[in-house]
């Protein structure tokens, strides 16, 4: 076998996914440790946004359902949480989700943090395992700073991504049960605005039909459960969140999308939303033309959870969580089918992105989320273009079971 002597090979994947994960663990340890009072030294509590998912479900529990949707009364509940915090964490998520996390009030507010990692991380690590095995596999995922930025924040990102490549990896033989966890992803519903189009594109009608009844009944029992009232305070705060990103007041070096780049840029904002929808057209063209001309389910999947990161303006750096799945699915193409020049400098830019995205915007003044996002589409739409067109699907299947977990380094 000839020897691999590209800069990222096998050899180098052992070591340098150990060395960065080493020193992660030792700023992570840092950061818990010099937290006064539970706030951190840039003034947010210790778990950052999950105080705003435990304080709506504390406030749904105590029979107030709707509370969580005003500032003043969640900002209320987070003081309980963390007294020592003076920040307000928004509750921008739809009663669906709120029925979602409804138990984590019954626990104190650090071990329901701890908890509510725990679980997501583990389902995350479950979904990732049915794609690649392998110790080498691992390490990189324990590595990814994706990851990290989503533990440090508290945030949802471990569940969307699970439910989203779950969905995936489900579509092919299980059509109804991915339907349902593409319908459970309405709890994010900007992360799933692409599913129905990809489903819609392969014809896959039970699955599209399970999503939608999936996301109505979810939505259904939350308001049997909270009242009509929540789902209206929730409607009613929707605009809060639409003035706080157009009005600047969400920090962009934060957000990896076309909106925000073109902010920073100095552009008006009517320029800003002209871009992003410009990239939202992109990214849906680049979804149809490979769930369309491609019989892959890897490519299939890389490109839709990235292209679903390319079409909302209202994205942050801890969503980058999904970039696990496209990650490890083109490794899959790349050990099985051969590299293609310059895929694994982008995987690596796609893998690095979400540590460098706040601090390179604040360098550079220059967001690269989605330069790096847009590059790694680019790559996938060329590999679907480079193999063989429309192959016959008994050949495909034949390659597809073939390759993914036998070929995983490790």
């Amino acid at each position: 076998m000839q020897q691999d002597r590209h800069w990222l090979n096998r050899k180098r994947l052992t070591v340098y996914p150990r060395i960065f994960l080493a020193v992660v663990l030792v700023v992570a340890a840092a950061w818990a440790l010099t937290a006064n009072q539970m706030v951190d030294c840039e003034g947010k509590p210790l778990g950052a946004d999950f105080i705003e998912f435990w304080s709506a479900s504390r406030l749904a529990l105590s029979g107030h359902p709707a509370d969580p949707y005003s500032l003043p009364l969640i900002f209320q509940a987070e003081k309980q949480a963390v007294p020592a915090s003076d920040r307000l964490f928004p509750f921008f998520y739809p009663p669906s989700f709120l029925l979602l996390i409804l138990p984590l009030g019954l626990v104190p507010y650090l071990p329901a943090y701890c908890l509510w990692m725990a679980l997501t991380l583990a389902l995350y690590v479950l979904v990732f395992r049915g794609i690649f095995k392998g110790r080498t596999a691992m390490w990189c995922l324990a590595a990814f700073p994706g990851l990290w930025v989503t533990l440090i924040h508290g945030q949802n990102a471990f569940l969307t991504a699970a439910l989203a490549a779950g969905a995936i990896l489900c579509l092919r033989r299980r059509p109804l049960l991915a339907g349902v966890l593409i319908g459970l992803l309405s709890i994010k519903p900007q992360l799933a605005l692409l599913f129905p189009i990809a489903l819609i594109a392969t014809g896959a009608w039970r699955a599209l039909a399970a999503s939608i009844a999936t996301a109505l009944a979810l939505l259904g029992v939350a308001v049997a459960a909270f009242g009509r009232a929540t789902l209206e305070a929730f409607q009613h705060h929707l605009p809060d969140a639409a003035a706080l990103l157009l009005g600047g007041a969400i920090p962009l070096a934060k957000m990896p999308s076309v909106f925000a780049l073109v902010r920073l840029l100095g552009a008006p904002l009517d320029a800003a939303c002209a871009a992003q929808a410009l990239m939202a057209l992109s990214a849906v063209a680049a979804l149809w033309h490979v769930w369309r001309h491609s019989l892959d389910w890897h490519l299939r999947g890389a490109t839709l959870m990235t292209a679903s990161l390319l079409v909302s303006p209202y994205l942050f750096d801890y969503d980058l969580a999904w970039l696990a799945f496209p990650i490890a699915w083109v490794t899959v193409l790349g050990v099985r089918d051969g590299w293609i020049a310059g895929e694994r400098e982008v995987l690596a830019g796609a893998w690095l992105l979400p540590l460098l995205i706040a601090p390179l915007t604040t360098m550079l003044h220059l967001q690269p989320g989605p330069l790096v996002l847009g590059a790694l589409l680019w790559v996938l739409v060329r590999r679907a273009n480079t193999a063989l067109p429309l192959m016959p699907p008994a050949l495909v299947e034949v390659r597809v079971r073939s390759a993914p977990v036998a070929l995983a380094p490790s």
